[in-house]
């Protein structure tokens, strides 16, 4: 065994060891940056952190649906369809029903709004009633749907919308002429075993043929059928498609259309009607009974200029426009309305589309700026798209607040202010427009009231 010295083992203990400093200071190491070694955590990516954020995304996209609200349910809108003075009648064989099962659904409420009114008119000239439907936005078996990260209802009511003899409302004009009926109430009629619904199909009607040709051959063929249930099929051709609407061939129905009861006693719903009175104050009308009136003379909100700026899906929609050929829509029978559009050939569209898009997307700042320099008075601008995408308007841009229920027919609430104000800026490719257009000339308006981009 070797033995060390114990004063040689502490000077080789100092020897092995650094002594260190005092302060707490660090200390300024001389390595240049480039040599040194980062160190750096990784985190690893783990089955458990994957499940992790799989089970979290679910409840992430919940809570952002559930932070718009629940929609509303309308119930006491359907209790006050059912309570409706025909349904409460006792079943009259005599009475006749027609019903559009290939109804148009899906889609914005205009396009559903111009073919619903057509297709009561039908009915109306036929002498049947029309079985009215909700305005449907989906099929699934739910009282709500997703869309835009917010639920929506599947079904509305067409009640919560409009009112007049397309929602069962009545005909003073005409007392003798049968009243529409609700689809709940059709089915209960016409769905027992006793009951076969008459079919009509669809296949040999001139679909491509004048609104009035078109009116008359289903008018001819509908009051000759006896049955008490009525149904069109219009499974092999829509009875009005978006030719139709999108072309000059409805502006021969136009006369006839504005004077029947389905134009003439056509109007908002209550709903609406209390979004407007509401925002009176907003809207400066002269009284606030201009807000209520029907009268069209005395409900005009004078000094309001109505800019309706198409947005929304006509960003990818108006180059389909431009590849379809298509014309300005239909319900546009004003002294100063644009020009039709020639038909292009497909070596011509691109400059076709290139003078189409202004018009069918005009830029904010340059329309508004132009309707404010004509008309100093109030400037009101509608619009499809989000509310910010008006941010960038800087001159009078107001939109009148949906609250709750209202919400859900907002685009209700902008056509009423738009029918009533005193000049109506709309746009030419646009359904929304068409029927303001419609409905003011219909009330009697004039027609120089009413512009296009």
């Amino acid at each position: 065994m070797d033995w060390i010295p114990l004063r040689t083992f502490s000077r080789k203990l100092r020897t092995e060891y650094t002594v260190l400093p005092t302060d707490l200071q660090p200390t300024r190491s001389c390595t240049p940056h480039w040599k040194r070694r980062r160190c750096r955590v990784a985190y690893p990516i783990t089955l458990r952190r994957l499940f992790f954020c799989f089970a979290c995304t679910p409840i992430v996209v919940l809570v952002v649906i559930l932070c718009h609200g629940f929609p509303p349910s309308y119930d006491d809108v359907r209790a006050f369809e059912r309570r409706l003075p025909q349904h409460s009648l006792p079943n009259d064989r005599a009475a006749r029903y027609l019903r559009f099962p290939g109804h148009l659904w899906g889609h914005g409420l205009n396009n559903i709004l111009q073919e619903a009114l057509l297709m009561s008119y039908l009915a109306y000239v036929s002498n049947v009633s029309f079985v009215f439907e909700d305005y449907t936005w989906s099929h699934v078996p739910l009282p709500w749907t997703i869309y835009g990260s917010a639920l929506r209802p599947t079904r509305i009511p067409i009640n919560a919308i409009i009112s007049g003899p397309t929602a069962g409302g009545p005909m003073p004009d005409a007392p003798q002429s049968p009243l529409a009926v609700s689809a709940e109430f059709y089915e209960r009629i016409c769905s027992g075993p006793d009951t076969t619904p008459y079919v009509l199909s669809s296949v040999n009607a001139p679909n491509d043929a004048d609104g009035t040709v078109m009116i008359n051959w289903w008018r001819q063929h509908l009051v000759h059928v006896d049955a008490q249930c009525i149904e069109i099929d219009s499974s092999a051709h829509d009875l009005f498609d978006r030719f139709f609407f999108g072309g000059p061939r409805i502006l021969s129905l136009f006369d006839s259309l504005a004077a029947s009861p389905i134009l003439r006693d056509f109007s908002w719903s209550p709903l609406v009607q209390s979004v407007l009175a509401r925002n009176f104050a907003l809207l400066q009308p002269r009284s606030a009974n201009t807000i209520l009136s029907s009268d069209p003379t005395k409900a005009t909100l004078d000094g309001l200029l109505a800019v309706h700026l198409r947005r929304g899906d006509y960003v990818r929609h108006c180059p389909n426009l431009a590849k379809w050929d298509c014309q300005l829509h239909g319900h546009q029978p004003t002294p100063i309305a644009p020009r039709p559009l020639r038909p292009a050939c497909a070596a011509r569209r691109p400059r076709r589309q290139a003078r189409l898009l202004p018009r069918a997307l005009s830029p904010n700042d340059g329309t508004a700026r132009r309707a404010a320099a004509r008309d100093p008075g109030t400037t009101s601008q509608y619009t499809a798209a989000r509310v910010r995408a008006l941010e960038r308007v800087d001159v009078g841009a107001r939109q009148p607040p949906g609250r709750a229920r209202g919400g859900r027919v907002v685009r209700g609430v902008d056509m009423a202010i738009a029918e009533r104000a005193e000049v109506f800026v709309g746009n030419g490719f646009s359904s929304l427009s068409s029927n303001v257009a419609m409905l003011r000339l219909a009330k009697g308006m004039d027609p120089t009231s009413i512009r296009f981009l």
